[in-house]
């Protein structure tokens, strides 16, 4: 279909092939998208990611708690393209202190870094963008439902309750340049970063799957994938503001006793 033709998305967060940033990344690719990706700290491992996808792309490295690097973001992307036409947020981090039980006995220490880091960062990348963002622009963000609490998320919880905020408030500043932030808020996905929460069952205690009428796999990045590539795209131009749950419709659903048990 080529969404994304001619358009050149940065992509943020890239760390492995088990990411949604991966998955978007690649299938941004395969709708005619050029690409500039960041990675934070073992830059050779994102380095080997990248060239797992189908065509060869640029990595700029970038800490999104580092002032220097936000602020030479912009030239460093520039010295492969001109212009960017869309941002993915995909970048998260909370303590173990803060997750997984902790949310009672976790210091402010434990809990500035998810903050900064889950929620802030959307701004932060956002603003270093912004001298090479194009009007009209798409900013997608990655969300997890913040509307209750998790079990073992807790910290996490509230700094994606922040992310949601902060969506809304970018997208009510950068609206007059037509500058669409909106969230993804992905179901329980098979993620490096979701096996390190807590216990590591995080998929089966939410039992997800049960209850999403469509059904959900946790193991299928490509439906998440593809709405954020849909929302990078000129496909929604009046949408901004807006999270889109991709999660088979869990969101939507109640307890559902007796409702059958899917295979995941």
């Amino acid at each position: 279909m080529d969404l994304l033709k001619g358009k050149t998305i940065l992509v943020t967060g890239v760390l492995t092939t088990n990411s949604i940033a991966f998955h978007t990344a690649r299938v941004a690719q395969e709708q005619g998208a050029g690409l500039v990706l960041t990675g934070f700290g073992r830059m050779s491992l994102v380095e080997r990611v990248a060239r797992r996808l189908p065509q060869p792309v640029p990595v700029v490295e970038l800490d999104v708690t580092d002032r220097e690097q936000l602020a030479s973001l912009a030239a460093r992307v520039g010295e492969h393209t001109d212009r960017l036409d869309g941002v993915l947020h995909s970048v998260a981090f909370a303590p173990q202190a803060a997750l997984g039980g902790g949310f009672m006995t976790a210091e402010w220490e434990d809990v500035a870094p998810a903050v900064q880091v889950s929620a802030y960062s959307l701004q932060a990348v956002t603003r270093a963008a912004l001298p090479l963002l194009a009007d009209g622009s798409g900013i997608v963000g990655l969300d997890f439902d913040a509307s209750r609490a998790w079990y073992e998320y807790d910290w996490m919880g509230v700094a994606k309750a922040g992310l949601e905020s902060c969506a809304r408030y970018l997208a009510s500043y950068l609206g007059e340049r037509g500058i669409r932030v909106n969230l993804v808020a992905a179901g329980p996905l098979r993620t490096t970063a979701a096996a390190s929460i807590g216990s590591g069952d995080f998929h089966e205690v939410v039992e997800w799957n049960q209850r999403a009428p469509l059904g959900w796999d946790g193991a299928r990045f490509e439906p998440v994938a593809r709405a954020c590539v849909a929302l990078l795209s000129d496909w929604f131009p009046a949408t901004t503001g807006e999270i889109v749950h991709v999660d088979g419709g869990a969101h939507a659903i109640g307890d559902r006793p007796g409702a059958p048990k899917r295979a995941v």
